[in-house]
């Protein structure tokens, strides 16, 4: 009985990780998953004591505090990791070594300027946040308090981009479970002296800070070690012959981030809005939980993307193909168990870890469900597109969807609060993932190859 349940399961394994760049891919993504693991189980102690500390109401508060630095931070942020892969991948693929760095040179400047320019705007709109949003013109210090990650953050998306594309994933996870661990102590130790909202807020930007300086610090000793001591000296003046192209390109990353804010990164604020912080905090322990489905899942397209576009660069369609088979398997077989646990076990984890206050919080977990499943077994939409040359399209996928959800937000949420939010935001996943996995099908198909369909 054993043996005719583990041949066909065997056989299935050896298939799935026979290829050398999957499994490249999954060490890659091993070690952000075991960052990512490690991290979100500290997460969700950081919750789970930041939830028992503020109760419901402050609970939800806290959401809308830090989502209104992380929303006005995206608006400007031009998603410079993904450029950087791209281009530095081409270039050093292509050998030259110059053009990578002026690369890397340009999209620092670049960021930098955002990252100012995003704390700018947090300054200067926080007094809406805490009226709006906090329901309490007092609070405008907490805003801006937070917001001093964008200052952290200064070059953090450029830094990532290029400790992926030269592989060095164990130092990002690395960082990833000291940001988490760093800001656990604080939270623990504030739980234990019975701190308050000030103390969590500045638990959080501690890790944060330890995270983005080790990254910065990373990546410059990398591009050293890459391109020569004196790389931060290449002339900008050798990007000119594409600077159209790697325009269009940040451009397209910007307003695609920009169209996610009201599709999918906003949620707390929306209901932060309409509603009341009491239901912001039952919305919010909803998304916590139903992304712990996407635990996993979520660092498959950082370790993905750079394979696409080796693979793109090289023209090896089969290749390209390969990846985006083995990755649904991958991410599908990990998504249809976790769903299955979270619908049938989430009343007890809530009830056990949160409290019975926190139950309310049930129903929109199992709405969001559904759509996280979707984005999870076709993790790659937006990347496979972005590494064909084709970032237009999931940013008018985007486009179209962003103005049905607030048409959706604007009649819905008022009347039925943070469960229509939870609806919408599941629609958007399922029918953009969708969108976004024909698309690629459909060029992939002009080659002759076959995707997950």
């Amino acid at each position: 009985m054993f043996n005719a349940l583990y041949q066909p399961i065997r056989a299935y394994l050896d298939k799935l990780f026979q290829s050398q760049i999957i499994r490249r891919l999954v060490k890659n993504s091993g070690y952000l998953f075991s960052a990512t693991g490690i991290s979100a189980a500290l997460s969700m102690v950081q919750g789970i004591l930041t939830a028992r500390l503020l109760g419901v109401a402050n609970y939800g508060l806290l959401g809308s505090i830090m989502l209104f630095a992380s929303v006005i931070n995206k608006f400007a942020s031009f998603r410079m990791s993904e450029l950087i892969i791209k281009y530095i991948g081409k270039h050093n693929e292509e050998r030259d070594l110059q053009q990578a760095a002026a690369v890397f040179k340009a999209a620092s400047l670049a960021e930098m300027l955002a990252s100012i320019l995003a704390y700018a705007l947090i300054w200067l709109l926080a007094p809406l946040g805490a009226v709006y949003l906090a329901k309490d013109a007092s609070l405008v210090d907490w805003f801006r308090l937070y917001g001093v990650i964008v200052l952290a953050n200064l070059i953090a998306e450029s830094s990532t981009g290029l400790l992926q594309i030269f592989d060095r994933y164990r130092n990002i996870a690395v960082l990833g479970v000291a940001q988490s661990l760093v800001s656990l102590a604080f939270i623990s130790l504030t739980y234990l002296l019975h701190g308050g909202m000030q103390e969590i807020l500045l638990a959080y930007i501690a890790g944060k800070v330890v995270s983005a300086s080790g990254l910065t610090f990373l990546a410059w000793q990398e591009a050293r070690r890459q391109w020569g001591a004196g790389w931060w000296r290449v002339p900008l003046g050798l990007l000119r012959p594409q600077a159209r192209e790697l325009a269009h390109f940040a451009v397209s990353t910007n307003i695609s981030a920009s169209l996610n804010l009201v599709n999918k990164d906003s949620e707390l604020l929306w209901v932060s809005f309409f509603r009341t912080p009491i239901e912001t905090g039952y919305y919010r322990l909803a998304l916590s939980l139903a992304n712990l489905i996407q635990m996993p899942v979520s660092p498959l397209p950082q370790a993905t993307y750079p394979e696409l576009s080796r693979e793109v660069a090289r023209k090896d369609w089969p290749s390209v193909s390969h990846i985006l088979r083995q990755g649904s398997r991958m991410a599908g077989l990990y998504s249809l168990a976790a769903t299955l646990v979270l619908a049938l076990g989430g009343t007890i984890i809530i009830r056990f870890f949160y409290g019975t206050d926190y139950l309310p919080a049930y129903p929109a977990l199992i709405i969001l469900l559904a759509g996280f499943f979707a984005a999870n077994l076709f993790y790659w939409n937006r990347i496979a597109l972005l590494a064909l040359g084709r970032p237009d399209y999931p940013t008018r996928v985007n486009l179209v969807m962003a103005a049905l959800k607030v048409a959706g937000i604007l009649l819905l949420v008022p009347r039925f609060g943070y469960l229509a939010s939870a609806a919408l935001l599941a629609g958007y996943y399922i029918f953009s993932v969708s969108l976004n996995a024909w698309k690629t099908r459909q060029i992939l198909r002009q080659k002759g190859l076959k995707v997950p369909a």
